[in-house]
C-alpha cells in the first residue's frame, strides 16, 4: 500500500476487481505451483491487504516492510516448500504459462520452439542441491543480461536452499529489499539461467506502478473478451490491435535493479 509512486496500487480497481486479486487469482492457475502466498508487511497501513485475504481466502504472511527477503524466507519457513516463485503485485497481466515455463526450466526440463536459454554456472563448491538442475531460473533479469519479455511478466523461482542462503549471506539494502539479487549478481556464485522468447518485446511496459501505467492496464482490460484466462500472447495482440495503448505509459522509466526506498532507516536488516 505504500508505493512511492501510486499509492494505495496494489488494492486499486482494474475491472471489477483489485489489481492484487487479479495477481494472486491468475498466479492460481499455474499447474507447478502448490500454494500462493501473499507475502505483505506488519505495517499498520497494509492492513487493508491483509483484509483482502482474509476475505478471500488468500494464505497470508506478515513481515519486514523494507527487508522483504526477510519476508520471504519466513514465509517459506512458515508455508514449507521445496521452491519459491517469485511474483510482484503490481503485475495484473501475469501469465500462468510462464510461470510453469520457468518452474520447468528450473528443473531442466526442455523449453518450447519459441524460447532460449542463457545459463550462469556455478563453482562446484556452490552446487547446493543436486536434485535441481539450478539454484534460480527467471525469464528477466538486469543489464547486461537483459530481457525479452514485456515488463510485467516477470517470474523468478529459486530453490528453498538458494533463498536461505541469500536470506543468510545478502548484506546489501538492494540485495534484501528486492530478494533475488543475490541469486543472479554474481556469476559463479549460484547455477542460474535465464527464460528468453525469441522475439524482442523487453521494451513493452505491462507493469503498474504509476498512474499512467494504471490506465493503460485499465484500457487493455476493457479490450480482453476473458479476464480471467487469458495468456500474455493475447494481450500482445490487442497492443498490436491498439497502438495507443503503448503510448499510454511509453515515457515512464523502469527502475534500477539496484535503487532502494529512500524510506528504509538503518535497522531494518534481521539481526
Amino acid at each position: 500500500m505504500g508505493s512511492s509512486r501510486l499509492p494505495g496500487k496494489v488494492l486499486l480497481k482494474i475491472g471489477d476487481k483489485p489489481m492484487l486479486a487479479h495477481v494472486v487469482d491468475r498466479t492460481c492457475l499455474a499447474t507447478s505451483v502448490d500454494q500462493v502466498i501473499v507475502a505483505t508487511t506488519r505495517d499498520p497501513a497494509d492492513d487493508p491487504v491483509a483484509d483482502l485475504c482474509a476475505e478471500r481466502g488468500y494464505a497470508c504472511y506478515r513481515g519486514s516492510l523494507h527487508d522483504v527477503l526477510d519476508r520471504y524466507y519466513q514465509a517459506a519457513r512458515i508455508f514449507p516448500c521445496d521452491a519459491v516463485v517469485r511474483i510482484t503485485a503490481d503485475c495484473p497481466l501475469i501469465d500462468h504459462h510462464l510461470i510453469d515455463q520457468t518452474v520447468n526450466a528450473l528443473l531442466g526440463k526442455p523449453v518450447s520452439e519459441d524460447q532460449r536459454l542463457i545459463v550462469s554456472e556455478a563453482e562446484s563448491s556452490s552446487k547446493m542441491e543436486v536434485r535441481f538442475p539450478y539454484d534460480f531460473a527467471a525469464n528477466r533479469l538486469p543489464p547486461p543480461w537483459g530481457r525479452t519479455y514485456p515488463i510485467g511478466l516477470d517470474v523468478e523461482v529459486c530453490t528453498h536452499t538458494a533463498l536461505e542462503r541469500a536470506w543468510r549471506e545478502a548484506s546489501l539494502p538492494y540485495e534484501r529489499e528486492h530478494v533475488m539479487p543475490y541469486l543472479y549478481d554474481r556469476p559463479g556464485r549460484f547455477r542460474f539461467l535465464l527464460l528468453n522468447t525469441i522475439a524482442d518485446y523487453g521494451d513493452l511496459r505491462w507493469t503498474v506502478d504509476t498512474p499512467e501505467d494504471l490506465a493503460m492496464v485499465r484500457q487493455l482490460y476493457s479490450y480482453l473478451q476473458d479476464e480471467s484466462g487469458f495468456s500474455w500472447l493475447d494481450v500482445l495482440q490487442i497492443f498490436q490491435e491498439h497502438p495507443e495503448l503503448e503510448q499510454i505509459n511509453a515515457k515512464i522509466n523502469h527502475k534500477d535493479y539496484r535503487a532502494v526506498d529512500e524510506r528504509r532507516g538503518p535497522g531494518n536488516l534481521p539481526q
